[in-house]
């Protein structure tokens, strides 16, 4: 019944936290097969065109079993800005991975989202590519990501005409786990356009998470985002500060 509620939530809630999204936070890790996943609820301090406070809550639902691994990810946020009004952002992503050697996967995903304060109407992407494992300890972890996607973008300032495009985008991760209570996850983005290199994004998000007891953690993540060429009046660069909890479940 709970994973039907969260199919559920995840097909009604078509709404991205952020430009970019750090398919690294979609990994849950386990050694069990069958489903496992997520839920989690935050609060942020951003700053794009203002600034302001945002409460966010964020599902995630993963299948694993043998060479496969299916993840599905649904981000809501409500933002209060300059203390008037709420707007909102949204993403939904899913993601299949196929383990064809200890170290190597191959990586198929989808997106879509749309974020009314950065001025993106809907972006829509798939896309696939290798995920290569660089390391083999336990304790802390380092994985590399080189993908292909196509990206529809249509923008509301009143400018910028709809654009269809391929980017690569490529991944550096990696996780460190100091004790049995605390994780450390960072992972930085490239995404340029194929045919013009000097149109890209970088994105990174860092976070800490502090277990406090069987399912339940607290939860504190930090992402820059950095666009080459965002919407008319979008700023450049942009920043998230993030802390909430997280219950898990197997």
């Amino acid at each position: 019944m709970k994973y039907f509620l969260a199919l559920l939530f995840l097909s009604f809630s078509f709404i991205a936290q952020s430009q970019i999204l750090n398919a690294e936070s979609l990994r849950k890790v386990t050694d069990t097969s069958g489903f496992s996943g997520s839920v989690s609820l935050g609060f942020s301090l951003k700053r794009d065109v203002n600034d302001y406070f945002a409460f966010s809550s964020s599902t995630h639902l993963q299948y694993k079993m043998n060479k496969h691994l299916v993840l599905l990810k649904n981000d809501i946020e409500l933002k209060n800005i300059e203390g008037n009004k709420f707007e909102n952002a949204g993403i939904t992503h899913v993601r299949y991975n196929y383990k064809f050697h200890p170290r190597i996967a191959w990586e198929v995903f989808a997106q879509a989202q749309y974020n009314k304060v950065s001025k993106i109407d809907f972006r829509g992407l798939v896309g696939m590519g290798p995920r290569f494992k660089l390391t083999t300890s336990e304790n802390y972890k380092f994985y590399l990501g080189t993908h292909i996607m196509y990206e529809q973008e249509e923008l509301s300032d009143g400018v910028t005409p709809l654009q269809r495009d391929f980017r690569s985008t490529s991944y550096l991760s990696f996780s460190l786990y100091p004790t049995e209570t605390i994780s450390f996850v960072s992972t930085t983005y490239y995404q340029p356009k194929l045919k013009d290199f000097g149109d890209y994004r970088l994105s990174n998000q860092t976070s800490l998470l502090i277990d406090f007891f069987k399912n339940f953690a607290f939860k504190t993540s930090y992402t820059f985002i950095y666009d080459e060429t965002p919407a008319v009046g979008i700023p450049n660069s942009q920043y998230n500060l993030e802390s909430g909890f997280v219950y898990s479940f197997d």
